[in-house]
């Protein structure tokens, strides 16, 4: 098995991006995991009468997939420290999220990395900043 790319972290390293595609049955599962019924994630009429376009992505999701992002890059989840983020505009149901990724910093046998995640047209969805140990060792 090959060593975590936090293993051999270098400042302005480029992580290697992570992509999910959205669509209805992916957000009523994770709806239903995490407890958010909220209309404006599966009903167009409702999320049209919030000011909405379409139905959009949970909040939440936009970080487990930055903490994704991060776990890749650490070798597993067990390596992620925290993650952090800010919604910065509307995922519309349907729509590829991209996360893309640098790491900004490395002290004390920690990484932190600096995370974005945008649509496929480009629209800048989220962003944030993950640490994880800099040699975690995998697993699984």
């Amino acid at each position: 098995m090959t060593a975590p790319h936090s293993a051999h972290a270098v400042t302005g390293q480029e992580i290697d991006p992570v992509v999910l595609r959205t669509d209805p049955v992916r957000l009523l599962r994770f709806g239903a995991v995490t407890h958010n019924a909220h209309r404006i994630h599966y009903d167009p009429v409702h999320a049209a009468s919030e000011g909405l376009d379409a139905p959009v992505v949970m909040a939440q999701l936009h970080g487990a997939l930055l903490f994704r992002a991060a776990a890749e890059f650490a070798g597993g989840p067990s390596g992620v420290v925290s993650v952090g983020w800010r919604n910065r505009a509307p995922a519309y149901v349907g729509c590829e999220l991209v996360v893309t990724g640098v790491v900004r910093e490395i002290a004390d046998g920690l990484v932190t990395l600096e995370l974005r995640e945008h649509t496929e047209d480009g629209v800048l969805c989220a962003e944030g900043e993950a640490v994880v140990v800099a040699n975690a060792e995998r697993v699984c």
